[in-house]
């Protein structure tokens, strides 16, 4: 189970640490552009990032407690942190430079893979 905690614990962090490169170069804006869509505020971005991470963090603790709700959410941090990994590198091609989040992007694959990993270990 610990390292399952860990592991959820550092897909936490490491997502916080995304989700500010995103703040800080727009991604709120450059995402639904991309796809001729109207820009998502800024509260909204900022209040639906903060919500997550929140609610990760309190999985993490609840997983260390061994609850069983919290596996859900953190499932979804694995997915979530693997398919950023692989789509902002896709849309940075498709634009053909930079797209807010590139640079965390490999982070968030490798550390959803190990958070996944460690997930299925414990639910197996």
């Amino acid at each position: 189970m610990r390292p399952a905690v860990w592991a959820a614990a550092i897909a936490t962090a490491a997502q916080a640490g995304h989700f500010t490169e995103e703040l800080a170069t727009g991604f709120h804006q450059r995402l639904p552009a991309a796809f001729d869509l109207p820009p998502m505020s800024l509260g909204l971005f900022v209040a639906f990032n903060l919500a997550w991470l929140a609610i990760w963090a309190l999985s993490a603790w609840g997983l260390a407690r061994r609850s069983t709700l919290a596996l859900f959410p953190l499932w979804f941090l694995g997915v979530a942190s693997v398919a950023n990994g692989l789509l902002h590198p896709l849309l940075a091609l498709r634009e053909g430079a930079y797209f807010p989040g590139l640079a965390t992007s490999p982070l968030m694959a490798a550390v959803g893979a190990l958070l996944l990993a460690r997930l299925a270990r414990v639910t197996a």
